[in-house]
């Protein structure tokens, strides 16, 4: 058991591993045939609008990839030049603490864990594989929201908050799923940083006004916005450079981290500051999340270049604007000191990814990476205090002794 902290701590960047039939339990008779599990090369794969997607080797998640097994090899250290699946290793079964919430409880407490918001896993593809039909998306993110909310809640002991989906393509259909989910006491939500599919086969940006009567909805209910990493179409950038039009995890491609790089994560910001939103809706926070964070120093730049240039087109310096109402939460492999330098302590969140492969092993260890001579108070506001704050938990100590 991880010794805990002497202050409680939040993780800001939880998984769970959905069951088999979480995308379908609630799905409407009429839709049935929209989602399958399909065998493929005697693998199993899902199958979503007609496609068969490789981005998560197996969605049935009976056998996983060890918390933190890539650990290294995200931090550069692949000495021996191994593939991402070489180096992962061999698979485990699913213990239940990945799937269900009390045994998850009893893990975050041998973890040092007092909070975590619980992310899920199967929710970064299904967007993408129905944008052609927004209606189908809208039915289908209910469904896993429905299987959620049954399984999870979206409040479990007052220290699991597992995150609902909402997908904006209908704005209607987006504001009823946004209510659906207040109601249910969900303490934030789920976007994915993309443009938004519509109904003439075009996408645009959710910051258009288009949007605002679901912004000021989500103003008025005083939550914050999470825009974690997802399948955002963006491996149209290297398809363009070499043939990969469908994502696969195990493929290796030095190319695709070189063209997509954090494209997703920048232009939607860039799109929020650009077309307005803050300047409608002042009160909107929005938490960044599983994006790492080595993209903001550039971004920074280019915003305020942007302002130098059209500074009559902005109410006032994008970058002002970009501190304001954005949280980050770094990737431990990252530099978490640059990024407080950038934004500020109040605005750094630590997420630990856990149990993803490519996450910590041990959530604690990312308080190593913070700077020894950082204030102490400094330190509570990264690993749990920023995060709790923009949830409006009141931390306490939820570890038994």
């Amino acid at each position: 058991m991880t010794t805990p902290l002497s202050f409680p701590v939040f993780d800001a960047d939880n998984h769970m591993y959905e069951t088999q039939d979480a995308l379908t339990k609630f799905l409407p008779k009429e839709h049935q045939d929209a989602i399958a599990i399909v065998e493929v090369n005697r693998r199993k794969k899902l199958l979503i609008n007609g496609q068969i997607s490789n981005m998560i080797p197996n969605p049935t998640f009976e056998k996983v990839a060890a918390p933190g097994s890539a650990e290294a090899y995200f931090q550069g250290n692949n000495p021996d030049m191994l593939s991402f699946r070489e180096f992962i290793g061999d698979a485990i079964p699913s213990p239940p603490s990945f799937r269900d919430p009390a045994p998850r409880l009893e893990l975050m407490n041998e973890l040092g864990l007092d909070y975590a918001t619980m992310y899920p896993t199967l929710a970064s593809l299904i967007e993408e594989r129905s944008a052609s039909n927004p209606q189908l998306t809208h039915v289908m993110i209910h469904a896993l929201n429905e299987w959620m909310h049954e399984h999870w809640s979206f409040n479990y002991e007052e220290r699991i908050f597992a995150t609902p989906v909402i997908t904006l393509p209908i704005v209607e259909e987006a504001i009823k799923e946004l209510h659906w989910c207040l109601e249910r006491g969900m303490k934030t939500f789920l976007i994915r940083p993309a443009p938004v599919p519509g109904l003439n086969g075009r996408t645009r940006s959710m910051a258009l006004p288009e949007f605002d009567p679901f912004w000021a909805e989500v103003e008025k209910a005083g939550v914050p916005v999470t825009i974690h990493a997802s399948d955002t179409g963006y491996i149209k950038y290297v398809d363009a450079w070499e043939p990969m039009d469908e994502w696969d995890a195990f493929k290796p491609s030095p190319l695709r981290n070189l063209v997509m790089g954090h494209r997703d994560i920048c232009d939607t910001i860039a799109a929020m500051i650009c077309h307005g939103l803050f300047d409608r809706f002042p009160n909107l926070n929005v938490a960044i999340i599983e994006n790492g964070s080595s993209w903001v120093p550039g971004l920074i730049h280019d915003l305020n270049r942007s302002y130098g240039i059209n500074s009559g087109l902005y109410n006032e310096n994008p970058v002002d604007t970009f501190k304001k109402h954005f949280w980050i939460h770094p990737f431990f492999e990252e530099n978490p000191i640059e990024l407080i330098e950038a934004m500020g302590a109040d605005h750094v969140l630590f997420g630990s990814d856990y149990p993803h492969p490519e996450g910590m092993a041990e959530p604690l260890g990312f308080k190593k990476f913070l700077d020894p001579l950082m204030p102490e108070s400094d330190v509570q506001k990264v690993m749990g205090g920023n995060i709790a704050g923009l949830l409006g938990i009141e931390l306490e100590h939820k570890i038994p002794a």
